[in-house]
């Protein structure tokens, strides 16, 4: 038990280190702290003007997006970058769980995000003057935790995909995209097409901001409970996807000699 610990928990950090595309201070603050924070006051001001929704809405919604770029291109570099620097088939030949190392590796991911999460949250509510009640912190907390790990393993899923297609990195691009007009986020669900709907119900941040929304709002944890239990059970359900789906490409890659072709 403590090996397998030290694997998810060491290992986990250890390819963070190595795999993730940030290389100064600076650029983690501009890309990752900056720019969301940027985009939130985008759609609040928009919002306004616009008269669609309140300063809350895309305030909270926005904050818990941020968590998103960070975990989804995160969990797609834990895979994509190993076979991008040549170091994949070393992952893989190694006689531990390979399950256990990669879904270890979306806890950093996951803590990244939900830091930005909070940073943008933050800083939002101090430009912009939201009140957040403080019993609600706690749950809300929570929200952005439970996202956060939602979109690495939703990360995590694109990255096995990059095990059988070569451009992986154009299935993350959307993939954001998506996220970003599907879940509800800045449009309410309720004037979205029903095809949008039913698609945004199966990404992760949607209910995540739905939960956070009602903690905001004051209505208390009780009635954002099932919002946090559908976002948990969409997050175990791409845990298990992306499990599955390296299983089933590594094999694929191994019969067609394509481990590290890109």
């Amino acid at each position: 038990m403590t090996a397998l610990f030290r694997l998810i928990g060491t290992g986990g950090v250890i390819a963070y280190r190595a795999l993730f595309n940030w290389t100064t201070p600076a650029m983690f603050v501009g890309t990752l702290l900056v720019g969301p924070l940027f985009q939130l006051l985008f759609f609040a001001y928009l919002g306004r003007q616009l008269g669609v929704a309140d300063d809350g809405f895309y305030i909270t919604g926005n904050a818990v997006l941020a968590a998103s770029t960070a975990c989804v291109f995160g969990g797609t570099m834990a895979v994509s970058n190993e076979r991008r620097f040549g170091t994949l088939g070393h992952v893989l030949l190694s006689p531990r769980s390979r399950t256990a190392v990669f879904l270890g590796r979306v806890l950093p991911y996951a803590a990244n995000g939900l830091l930005i999460a909070v940073t943008t949250l933050t800083a939002a509510a101090l430009l912009l003057g939201l009140r957040v009640p403080v019993d609600a912190l706690p749950g809300l907390a929570l929200a952005l935790a439970v996202a956060a790990l939602a979109c690495g393993f939703f990360g995590l899923t694109l990255g096995a995909i990059g095990l059988r297609f070569r451009d992986v990195w154009l299935v993350s691009n959307v993939s954001v995209a998506l996220l970003l007009l599907l879940t509800g986020v800045n449009v309410p669900a309720a004037v979205l097409p029903a095809w949008m709907r039913v698609t945004g119900e199966l990404l992760p941040i949607t209910h995540a901001a739905e939960a956070a929304r009602r903690l905001v709002a004051g209505d208390g944890f009780r009635a954002a409970a099932p919002q946090l239990a559908a976002e948990a059970a969409i997050g175990v359900a791409y845990a298990l996807l992306a499990a599955a789906l390296l299983k089933l490409f590594e094999a694929e890659s191994r019969r067609r000699a394509s481990l590290e072709t890109l």
